[in-house]
């Protein structure tokens, strides 16, 4: 996975300063999403990674797929990762993409799984608790997991607090093993 974010990470880069340059980070992550998406499907990927594709076909067809969805700018980019064999980096390119551009809004994207749907109240309370802990805002992408049994899993960026009762119920066993 590092690798991949290595190869990533000069892509990433260059898109979000052309964003920046343009005032379009919002219409550059969305585009770089919408990529990521249309690259997620298996046969897609296959497409993608069979070295008897000729890239200008595989790029005239994929530019059709996204028809009136990427600006002209979006298509150039998918031609630069067609012709260099790294459109498979989409995922990991719109992940870095989004990075630099809450750290430099001053924001992070948290995905929170909870065992339980939370409130409105509760969401609140702990987007509040996490904008202290975190020194940004939170915005939070909840969703419910059953396997939690309790509790919530709280992921921004490389930071992670299990409070779930699975993860107590996995630290117990470890330390009983050691």
């Amino acid at each position: 996975m590092t690798e991949l974010t290595t190869l990533a990470r000069p892509y990433a880069v260059a898109a979000y300063r052309r964003a920046k340059e343009t005032k379009s980070t919002a219409r550059w992550a969305d585009e770089l999403a919408f990529v990521a998406i249309v690259m997620a499907d298996e046969r897609m990927k296959l497409a993608a990674s069979n070295p008897r594709v000729r890239k200008e076909a595989f790029t005239a067809s994929f530019l059709a797929l996204c028809e009136g969805r990427l600006s002209v700018e979006a298509q150039n980019f998918v031609r630069i990762l067609v012709e260099n064999r790294r459109l498979d980096l989409i995922g990991q390119i719109a992940s870095l993409f989004d990075e630099y551009r809450s750290a430099d809004e001053g924001y992070i994207n948290v995905d929170v799984a909870s065992a339980f749907d939370l409130t409105d109240a509760e969401q609140k309370k702990l987007t509040q608790v996490l904008n202290e802990v975190l020194g940004r805002k939170a915005h939070l992408s909840v969703r419910v997991d059953s396997d939690l049994i309790g509790g919530v899993y709280i992921k921004a960026g490389d930071r992670v607090i299990d409070a779930s009762i699975r993860g107590q119920l996995e630290r117990l066993a470890k330390s009983l093993w050691n």
